[in-house]
C-alpha cells in the first residue's frame, strides 16, 4: 500500500493514479468513510486525463488509527504533508461533507501555487451545530445521537445511516442501491471506533466561518436540497455567501450522498468547473 508518514508519525494511505505530469485532482471523503467513496469520480477524471488521488483520513479507512489529532487543524496538517511528499502543484482539491471542510481548512492556509480551484460537496461549513450564534443550526442532541448509537452497536448504527437519510433511501420512491448501503457499511467498519467517536465533534462544533473568508481560489459548492445530514440552509448557502470567489449548484431532491447515487449528474458539473 502506499502511506506517507505525517509530521507527527501517522502513516496515511493513498491512491495516486494517472499521469504524473497531469493536472492534479484531491478527493476529500466524508463521515466515517475512506477514499474508496471517489472510485466513481476518480475512473471519470482518470479516463478524462487527470492525474487523480485520494486518501484515507487518519483513523479511517487503511490510514493509521490513531486516538491523536482528530481536530480539523490536524486534519488540514495532514493534507499539508500529504500534498508536500507528492509535490502536488496547481491541483483541484474537492471534499464532501467533513471532507469539505477538511478542503476549507486546507486550501486557508496552502502554500502558493498548491491550489488552483476547489469544490464543496454537501459540505459541513461554515458550521453544523446550534448554537446562540447559529440558532438554525443542528442541535447538539443529535449529534449526541449519533455518539450514543455508535458506542452501542456501530455495525446496526452504520447500516441505519446508509439505508436511510444519507442517501435519501427512507424517501418515498427512492430508488434504493443495496451495493451502496454495503459499500458505506464496509468503509466505515474498516475504521477505528474512536477516530469516528471523536470526528463527530470535528464535523458538528468546528467553526470554520474565517477558513471560508481565507478561500481565495475559485469554488464550487454542490449541494443536494434534500440532504437530511447537512441541510443546505445551513451550510451551502451561508458558505457561498462567505466565499470570496465562490458559486452554488443546487440539486433539486437530492440527499447528503449525491454524487455517488447521480454520478452521471454530477460528473460532468465537476468536469465542466474544472476546466473552466
Amino acid at each position: 500500500m502506499s502511506t506517507i508518514e505525517t509530521r507527527d508519525g501517522t502513516k496515511i494511505f493513498y491512491k495516486d493514479w494517472g499521469p504524473r505530469d497531469a493536472q492534479p485532482i484531491v478527493f476529500h471523503h466524508g463521515w466515517p468513510l475512506s477514499s474508496d467513496d471517489w472510485d466513481n469520480q476518480m475512473l471519470f477524471f482518470l479516463a478524462n486525463g487527470y492525474r487523480v488521488i485520494a486518501y484515507d483520513r487518519r483513523g479511517h479507512g487503511r490510514s493509521d488509527q490513531t486516538d491523536l489529532g482528530h481536530d480539523m487543524a490536524t486534519y488540514s496538517n495532514d493534507v499539508v504533508d500529504l500534498a508536500a511528499a507528492l509535490d502536488l502543484q496547481n491541483a483541484i482539491h474537492v471534499g464532501h461533507s467533513t471532507g469539505g471542510g477538511e478542503v476549507a481548512a486546507y486550501v486557508a492556509k496552502a502554500e502558493s501555487g498548491r491550489v488552483a480551484k476547489a469544490a464543496l460537496l454537501g459540505a459541513i461549513p461554515p458550521l453544523m451545530l446550534q448554537t446562540d450564534a447559529n440558532p438554525d443550526g443542528v442541535p447538539l442532541e443529535v449529534f449526541d445521537g449519533f455518539r450514543a448509537a455508535l458506542a452501542a452497536n456501530r455495525a446496526q448504527f452504520y447500516l441505519d445511516v446508509p439505508s436511510g437519510p444519507f442517501y435519501g433511501f427512507n424517501r418515498d420512491g427512492a430508488d434504493v442501491s443495496q451495493g451502496l448501503i454495503n459499500n458505506w457499511w464496509r468503509q466505515g467498519m474498516m475504521g477505528s471506533a474512536s477516530a469516528h467517536y471523536q470526528c463527530i465533534a470535528v464535523f458538528s462544533e468546528t467553526d470554520q466561518t474565517e477558513d471560508l473568508k481565507a478561500m481565495n481560489v475559485p469554488t464550487l459548492v454542490m449541494h443536494g436540497d434534500d440532504d437530511q445530514v447537512v441541510p443546505i440552509a445551513n451550510s451551502a448557502e451561508k458558505a457561498v455567501k462567505l466565499l470570496p470567489n465562490g458559486t452554488l449548484k443546487v440539486y433539486e431532491g437530492l440527499s447528503h450522498g449525491f454524487f455517488a447515487t447521480h454520478p452521471d449528474l454530477v460528473n460532468p458539473d465537476l468536469l465542466s468547473f474544472v476546466q473552466s
